[in-house]
């Protein structure tokens, strides 16, 4: 089973995005902070990371940028989930190594093709 790591501290996204992607066969971990985050990513080594861009602490983007250029994490497929959905947020997005950008609020069949894109 696919093991999905959901970094979002709104209750309301992440029991909706924890809810589609458990709808779509995965098993779901969360967490609501870049602390908590780095924590269940070293215990549990997820097969993709949904990461919400404002965070307590860190952003999204600056987790972004230490998993891809940690060679233990690299391999580790990004999806942000954003509110910040603007053509300059997605690009910078891109340019740390996210694999997909999704708009809040999340589209479930939208979020249903993103997964595909990496597990088919």
């Amino acid at each position: 089973m696919t093991t999905v790591l959901v970094i979002e501290d709104g209750l309301t996204d992440m029991e909706i995005i924890s809810r589609y992607l458990q709808q779509a066969g995965c098993s779901v971990i969360s967490a609501t902070s870049s602390e908590e985050a780095q924590a269940k990513i070293d215990k549990n080594k997820p097969d993709l990371i949904f990461l919400d861009v404002i965070l307590p602490g860190k952003s999204g983007f600056e987790i972004c940028r230490e998993l891809k250029s940690n060679p233990d994490t690299s391999n580790i497929p990004v999806v942000f989930c954003s509110t910040k959905n603007s053509d300059v947020d997605k690009i910078w997005g891109n340019m740390l190594g996210a694999d997909a950008y999704l708009a809040k609020p999340i589209n479930q069949e939208e979020l249903t093709t993103t997964l595909k894109r990496f597990f088919n």
